[in-house]
């Protein structure tokens, strides 16, 4: 049976009438009767997490794996304010995140009642849509709601943002007493298409002998791939990749962080086109930001300046594939002075990484040369994702990280979240402050076996001893890096995961065979026992 609420019934019916089936759920009164409506319904996918924050993450990698909207559902009081972080992070990330927080009645708010704070628009700054609905009183109120809750789903859909719709409901709450969802009407939207005149911009193609594009983070997309490796190819296109961009190939380059250490002016681009998220090397931002391109192309979704490398001469609202497909080809490219230029620098700085001492880049090179092909491989901020930086992976690998707001606490609750509904083994890389800031994320998962977690724990943020200037730092042992001496074994044997420990090369290669047997019915934890010094002196060494 289902609530006898009448913006409940609205908002339910309607996501189901959207096709979104996967909820996650955190328990609360207040929102029992959203939790009734939500599993007395056999189309929804429901999980339940009782933490908020870790919720909310946890939708997160589930968006990504299946890249569709997934619902977060909260109780009323600060329950909503847990899900920030991660609203702001799907915002940043373009992620389609629907939440539901239920609320108390409007009367009782700032009235000293329990669990009452001012809940609508409470993500104001981070969210595509904010609708706070009426109770469903009477048929205007129920239209109301129907309209309400159609303005929030088609802007999470056609912008693919988070979306908020608050839900006041009064009491008595648990009259569950009606027999199945009502019909309702759904809004179709069509989304415009915009095109674009590619005559202006062939033209400056055409005659540009520098020719770069820099591609950011992206979903796995294969049809991008091939059309960026023809402009590589056929054009003279040098195409700088980082591994979250997904485009793996080797007509890219991929290390040009390491490139731009020493940077050469003769790199620079005289055209520059750039699209999709974000990107990680403060050095390529700082050197084409000396060194400003006379045209800077930015292919977006809308109209919004994002001006990254202070030279932008052009936006243009446009799909990119669309776009970059509609470049002319002109001759083949193999004689290109500035693309091999940049080959050459790519070829001669490939840093050999087999006879380095036992670290992190260490373990991490003898995880990526095992991965199967096809294998998701998820990263935790900072040092995991700087790590694979150093090696090639074969193009069927995917990569996801949150990158939106380059936060470390969501990363192994995101983790888990895309482990939960992918049908194949998951990979994760994180750090030790990154794990075990997030570590009840692992409470009540046992259900949970295709997820093998790589812990580099260095006893601290390893990250921070590399800055300029910080690294002098009296504060920055155990302020800043929050240096420790725990290791996260009792915590993954409460989980009911495997555990494993290295601490040492031949400890490392016996225990990687067993973590990666995808024949094992468990998750897994293998915590590799490193050293801040020697993670920092091997960056030194390899000027990486």
């Amino acid at each position: 049976m289902f609530p006898a609420k009448k913006n409940i019934l609205q908002t339910v019916a309607l996501l189901k009438a959207y096709g979104i089936k996967q909820v996650v759920l955190s328990p609360g009164s207040r929102n029992a009767p959203l939790i009734q409506a939500f599993t007395q319904e056999p189309f929804f996918d429901c999980h339940l997490i009782v933490d908020e924050r870790n919720a909310a993450f946890y939708a997160l990698g589930i968006i990504q794996c299946k890249q569709e909207p997934v619902v977060i559902c909260c109780t009323s009081g600060t329950a909503a304010l847990d899900y920030a972080p991660a609203v702001a992070e799907a915002y940043y990330q373009q992620l389609p995140l629907i939440v539901l927080s239920a609320d108390r009645a409007a009367e009782w708010i700032d009235q000293m009642d329990g669990q009452t704070i001012r809940q609508a628009d409470v993500y104001r700054n981070y969210i595509q849509q904010s609708v706070n609905l009426p109770e469903g009183k009477d048929s205007s109120e129920e239209w109301h709601c129907n309209r309400l809750v159609n303005e929030a789903l088609i802007a999470c859909i056609a912008h693919s943002a988070p979306v908020h719709i608050n839900i006041p409901l009064s009491e008595p709450l648990f009259d569950y007493s009606v027999g199945k969802l009502p019909e309702v009407r759904k809004i179709n939207y069509s989304k415009p298409t915009k095109e674009v005149d590619i005559q202006p911009f062939a033209d400056i193609w055409n005659t540009a002998t520098k020719k770069m594009i820099v591609i950011g983070q992206l979903l796995p997309d294969a049809e991008i791939r091939e059309i960026l490796k023809v402009l590589a190819e056929k054009c003279g296109c040098v195409i700088l990749s980082e591994h979250l961009a997904n485009c793996n190939e080797a007509e890219f380059i991929h290390n040009f962080d390491t490139i731009l250490r020493e940077p050469d002016a003769e790199l620079a681009p005289e055209l520059l086109i750039t699209f999709s998220g974000h990107m990680v090397s403060k050095r390529l931002k700082k050197f084409i930001r000396e060194h400003k391109p006379a045209h800077h192309w930015h292919l977006a979704k809308g109209e919004k300046v994002m001006d990254l490398y202070q030279s932008l001469t052009d936006l243009i609202e446009t799909d990119a594939k669309a776009f970059l497909s509609e470049l002319p080809i002109g001759k083949s490219g193999a004689n290109n002075t500035y693309k091999e230029h940049w080959n050459t620098l790519s070829q001669s700085m490939r840093a050999d990484f087999s006879d380095i001492p036992f670290s992190d880049i260490y373990a991490c090179g003898k995880l990526i040369n095992q991965l199967p092909n096809g294998v998701k491989l998820l990263l935790a901020n900072s040092s995991p994702l700087r790590n694979i930086q150093y090696f090639d992976l074969d193009p069927s690998v995917e990569i996801y990280c949150n990158r939106g707001t380059n936060g470390i606490e969501g990363s192994l609750p995101t983790a888990i979240g895309f482990a939960s509904v992918c049908k194949q083994t998951v990979y994760y890389i994180t750090g030790d402050l990154s794990f075990f800031c997030a570590v009840n994320a692992l409470w009540n998962i046992t259900h949970i076996k295709n997820l093998r977690i790589l812990l580099l724990n260095n006893q601290g943020g390893n990250i921070f001893h590399g800055i300029s200037g910080l690294n002098k730092s009296a504060s920055l042992p155990n302020y800043v890096a929050a240096a420790h001496d725990t290791t996260a074994r009792k915590w993954v044997e409460a989980a009911r995961f495997n555990y494993l420990h290295a601490s040492n090369k031949e400890e490392l290669d016996k225990h990687l065979s067993s973590f990666m047997d995808e024949t094992t019915q468990a998750s897994i934890v293998l915590e590799v026992s490193t050293d801040i010094a020697v993670n920092q002196s091997i960056i030194n060494e390899y000027k990486l």
